[in-house]
């Protein structure tokens, strides 16, 4: 079974969907809970059979579909995908568990175990048209839960966030085709299979407008600035659920892509566009961080603080190291488990006022001491407190950038702090102070339910902070991997002088043990 535990973690979830269809709406949510809770333990399965030692991928599979034009079904996994994917597994369970009594629940659910399809199809796709096209039909299921479920501006709010998309992945397709065709100019044969690429050497001005092109889809689904608009609307019109698992798993598409793709493909392009992606970084950080303090609405708020972490994320992975590059996948992990929790909590207090403007309360600690402790908790880990999960990833992010420019390392570490000022400030209006809202009164604390969905967040939170060792360690083994092949691959000086070999920190580190 485990030779094909991939295919079946990618197509269990849609041959529930189907069979769901003929399950009575009555037992709908047990069954719902009961499919994620499978696949979240094929998930678990998945990561105790890995070998944290082997840098290459595992678990591959191939099977022919156009083998003309070189387009297979291929598969694989490692240590760069693998804990997003135990992450989506988990989201999707604790989503389907904690969904409340709205319209439709049993389509609600079909939907998202079609959407779990789409997105652990993302993250083991190792052929470029077999990604695209998990990719694409992600948009569906996403679509489908904000217009469908989602506030007034549901309808706006979904066709924004699919013609963004859209758009961003038709010229990223356009950068594939070239790609598939500078291999066939190259060997004589067709092929899409992304390891099949990383042999290609281009010539650097081939590699800038390719990195453009893929950039582009990549940057609109982070969403990075400018490209960030149609986030905000998204959030704010989309369900609990939607926004749940747009935060914490979607938005990392975008990220991943990066490390899957631009990086080793395209290394002095990536080198030669890296102070620019920080800058846009950086700013993504600050201006939606102010943006942010402004807002009147709690999910707004923690919307635009989702938009902002995403940056340090950006400013991680182009560090072009190791320590860089792990922290900005470590930090995609503790970002969606943060940022999952947050709009989890805000879905908790919404279920009780039906609304979600921080001025219809306040006080609410000494209503809901159960509730304000979570936030609070998952509050702290949002503004990288010590010993929480976003602490680790966010250090090693900006560890590793430090080394490729300590100014602009100094101008994101300053702009992390406005991330503080927001954060308290909401939870000042939200739960401190005199209970002045007659309907704030007795408002019932988390149920057992929501406690089931909530405290494995914030025992992942702290466990995590403090020994991420378990994460990290096969993360940082598949990392090396890649920047390894960056530096063999680069052409130009600049490129091989930013890119590090791992035999100079081999070097390094033994230079360090002999001191």
């Amino acid at each position: 079974m485990l030779d094909h535990i991939l295919s079946i973690l990618v197509f269990f979830p849609a041959l529930a969907a189907l069979l769901g269809f003929v399950v009575h709406k009555d037992s709908m949510r047990s069954y719902g809970v009961a499919v994620a809770a499978i696949e979240f333990a094929l998930a678990l399965w998945l990561w105790f059979a890995f070998d944290n030692n082997v840098s290459g991928m595992q678990f591959m599979e191939t099977i022919a579909l156009i083998p003309t034009f070189g387009i297979n079904y291929i598969v694989g996994v490692d240590g760069i995908s693998l804990f997003i994917i135990i992450l989506a597994s988990f989201f999707t369970m604790i989503g389907i568990a904690s969904l409340t009594d709205t319209k439709d629940v049993k389509n609600m659910i079909i939907t998202l175990l079609f959407l779990q399809m789409t997105m652990v199809g993302v993250f083991v796709a190792l052929d470029a048209m077999v990604f695209y096209v998990f990719w694409e039909l992600s948009l569906v299921p996403m679509l489908y839960i904000i217009g469908a479920w989602g506030g007034p501006l549901r309808i706006y709010a979904s066709v924004k966030f699919f013609l963004y998309t859209f758009a961003g992945s038709l010229v990223m397709l356009v950068g594939m085709l070239f790609m598939a065709y500078f291999y066939y100019q190259a060997t004589g044969q067709w092929s899409f299979a992304i390891l099949d690429w990383y042999r290609l050497i281009l010539p650097e001005s081939f590699q800038l407008w390719l990195f453009v092109a893929f950039f582009i889809g990549f940057a609109i689904k982070v969403p990075m600035f400018p490209f960030h608009t149609w986030l905000p609307y998204a959030h704010g019109q989309a369900p609990t659920i939607g926004s749940v698992i747009l935060a914490a798993i979607l938005l990392k598409m975008g990220t991943y892509a990066f490390i899957r793709f631009s990086l080793p493909l395209f290394p002095d392009a990536s080198v030669f566009f890296m102070f620019p992606i920080a800058i846009l970084a950086i700013i993504m950080i600050i201006y939606t961080a102010m943006v942010a303090y402004a807002q009147k609405d709690i999910k707004q708020v923690v919307a635009y603080s989702s938009v902002s972490h995403m940056g340090v994320i950006i400013i991680g992975t182009f560090a072009l190291n190791v320590e860089g590059i792990s922290g900005s996948i470590f930090l995609m992990i503790a970002h969606g488990v943060v940022s999952g929790a947050l709009f989890l909590l805000v879905g908790v207090i919404y279920d009780r006022r039906h609304t979600k403007l921080m001025s219809e309360f306040g006080g609410l600690a000494s209503v809901m001491p159960r509730f304000a402790t979570i936030f609070g908790i998952m509050m702290m880990a949002s503004v990288g407190m010590p010993l929480t999960i976003n602490f680790v990833g966010e250090f090693l992010s900006l560890l590793g950038f430090y080394q490729q420019s300590h100014i602009l390392t100094l101008l994101a570490g300053i702009a992390i702090i406005v991330g503080a000022i927001y954060m308290l400030a909401a939870y000042k209006k939200m739960f401190f102070g005199e209970v002045t809202k007659e309907e704030n009164k007795n408002l019932p604390d988390v149920n057992k339910r929501e406690l089931i969905a909530l405290v494995p967040l914030v025992i992942i939170t702290i466990w995590l902070g403090i020994y991420p060792k378990p994460v990290l360690g096969p993360i940082n083994t598949s990392v090396e991997a890649v920047v390894q092949l960056m530096h063999e691959k680069a052409i130009t000086e600049e490129a091989k002088s930013r890119i590090p070999s791992l035999d100079i920190i081999i070097n390094k580190a033994s230079a360090k043990e002999v001191q």
